[in-house]
């Protein structure tokens, strides 16, 4: 394990729509460093910063076009080494996003390898050997876009063509084993991309779709995992302190892959949704019908429903890694479409002291709104989750000094909309809880990512929720009606957000109320 993961918070951004410094409506790099004392002082000590590199942005940064070159919007590779230098002066770690299924269709790479004879790129893609294909191995092509006689295989968007792991199960004359050097020579280019920002003062990565790479993959995804380990040795061996974080929502597997930390997802049915957004989406991404989130107030939710998921996987992989709980993040719904600046605050204090390293995406911590809006980049129904920083009440928000007009997304101009100026005023905001339980995690060693787990009392459809952390003893009542629970312990009250005790064997808190104890 990595020991700075175990006191590590991560606050997400999103560059385009953080802090504008230059006034082109556009969020860059200089804004993020002029925010990072923001930042530090609400207690994250690490950043995960969305695609920077240069790219046509038909998928919001996620098609690259060139992994070693800034996207000039956001500045230059000089500003992006000076974040590091700023952030390391403050005590924050910096992970870029890694991207290493696809490429946009205007890298260089894939250029050449469209070319219709052959050269050093043309297996850096997966091609097939023929312009027509039927699709035997169910997988997603591109066909008619080259003179190259062949379809080529995409990981996302028709824009981002599959880079060649090679597949596990070789089942057509086209296809190239995991092992074959041209893959070999696809790893190797990605540990040349990492090494690149490594040595310019990167912390690490968060990849994207970690499990995309090698085709016709078991159910385990073996073939997949055998790439991870190899570029995990050579972080271990060239970069020990650098930190991989995976988008891949099933521990047992990434973290055996060789990943320090990976994401649970809002995936249809998941432990992870069951907290936060277990709703019917409308055509505008907004909650439709019945609410049955845990943390909704009058909704039915049960805590069991995430822990009957969640509890194996912990178990499995404690000793391996750390599962990291978030938010949101740029692709989901904001809480707040469904949950009150209450829940959210009830929802923070359990997401920020469990077991893992915590992500927080930027304006969660004021409980910015979902917005729907038209398609930007690719965004479709998650570009109302991007949305600019709203920083304060004057012109656009404190986001920019660009006309409105400008701006790369429109802000929340709805009357009331949430801004980290007026919530710094208010001791009671979401903003200051944030703070406070941050604070609290830093302080209480037990409540480290790695540190000892156990559930106190989770009966199904019943509350309070209380789990144990060392020597700490934490309950939550999200509900509207006052709940108890037979602990057999007693312990010295460390925090409350309501009202709340642990005294005489017995947990009692009224409604929407969370609380720590020291035994």
């Amino acid at each position: 394990m990595l020991s700075w993961l175990e006191d590590a918070v991560f606050y997400e951004i999103y560059p385009q729509s953080f802090y504008d410094a230059n006034g082109d409506g556009i969020g860059d790099i200089e804004g993020i460093i002029r925010k990072l004392d923001y930042i530090r002082n609400l207690g994250f000590n690490a950043l995960w910063i969305n695609p920077c590199f240069d790219s046509p942005f038909k998928d919001a940064g996620y098609d690259v076009r060139d992994y070693k070159m800034v996207a000039p919007r956001y500045g230059s590779n000089a500003d992006l080494c000076r974040l590091f230098a700023e952030a390391h002066k403050r005590g924050v770690r910096v992970l870029l996003d890694l991207v290493p299924g696809h490429t946009s269709e205007e890298h260089p790479w894939f250029l050449e390898s469209r070319k219709p004879a052959p050269n050093e790129y043309w297996d850096r893609y997966i091609w097939t050997d023929s312009w027509i294909y039927w699709g035997r191995e169910n997988i997603r092509f591109v066909a008619g876009e080259s003179e190259r006689n062949g379809v080529y295989i995409i990981n996302f968007f028709k824009c981002q063509p599959a880079l060649n792991y090679g597949f596990l199960t070789v089942r057509e004359p086209w296809q190239l084993p995991a092992d074959h050097p041209c893959c070999a020579a696809t790893r190797e280019a990605l540990k040349d991309i990492m090494r690149f920002w490594l040595e310019k003062g990167c912390d690490g990565f968060r990849v994207d779709m970690a499990d995309s790479l090698v085709k016709n993959d078991d159910e385990n995804k073996s073939g997949t995992q055998a790439v991870w380990r190899d570029i995990r040795s050579m972080l271990d061996a060239e970069f020990p302190e650098a930190a991989l974080v995976s988008e891949w929502s099933s521990p047992r597997q990434s973290l055996e892959a060789g990943f320090h930390a990976d994401f649970l997802l809002d995936h249809e049915g998941s432990g992870y949704r069951s907290l936060l957004r277990d709703y019917r989406m409308d055509a505008e991404n907004r909650p439709a019908g019945e609410d049955n989130s845990f943390f909704k107030k009058d909704g039915n939710g049960d805590i069991r429903r995430f822990l009957d998921q969640y509890l194996p996987w912990y178990e499995d992989t404690k000793n391996t890694g750390f599962i990291s709980l978030i938010t949101g993040n740029h692709d989901t719904p904001r809480i707040s479409a469904n949950l009150s600046p209450g829940e959210l605050a009830l929802a923070y204090c359990v997401l920020f002291t469990l077991p893992g390293v915590p992500f927080l995406y930027y304006g969660d911590e004021i409980g910015m709104r979902y917005i729907p809006l038209p398609s930007k980049e690719g965004g479709y129904t998650r570009t109302g989750s991007r949305t600019p920083m709203q920083w304060g009440g004057g012109k656009n928000r404190g986001f920019s000094d660009a006309e409105p007009e400008r701006l790369y997304l429109p802000v929340d101009s709805a009357p009331g909309a949430p801004s980290v100026e007026e919530q710094e005023k208010d001791p009671a905001s979401l903003l200051n809880t944030v703070r406070a339980v941050i604070g609290l995690r830093h302080a209480e060693r037990d409540l480290r990512a790695g540190s000892d787990f156990s559930v106190v009392y989770a009966e199904k459809g019943k509350l309070p929720f209380v789990y144990r952390r060392g020597s700490l003893i934490l309950a939550v009542n999200p509900g509207l009606e006052a709940a108890s629970a037979e602990t057999g312990l007693e312990g010295k009250a460390v925090y409350a957000l309501g009202k709340c005790g642990l005294e005489g064997g017995v947990c009692r808190m009224e409604g929407q109320s969370f609380g720590v104890w020291k035994l």
